[in-house]
């Protein structure tokens, strides 16, 4: 079974997709003020460009 890619990026990575800073990122992560699942490998932090995405898409206001 082959798996399709899902890039992972590092929060500065993710920051700029989502055009917020870092610091912005650590706060949601420790005040658990979104749901914007982490993938925690040793002590790195990375995020699925598809979680991102969803993020994304769930806050997009349709009327605009």
């Amino acid at each position: 079974m082959q798996q399709q890619q899902d890039p992972l990026y590092n929060r500065k990575e993710a920051a700029k997709f989502l055009g917020v800073t870092e610091g912005t990122l650590a706060v949601w992560k420790t005040t658990k003020r979104y749901p914007l699942p982490v993938i925690k490998i040793g002590r790195l932090v990375r995020y699925r460009q598809s979680d991102l995405l969803k993020f994304l898409d769930e806050r997009t206001d349709p009327q605009k």
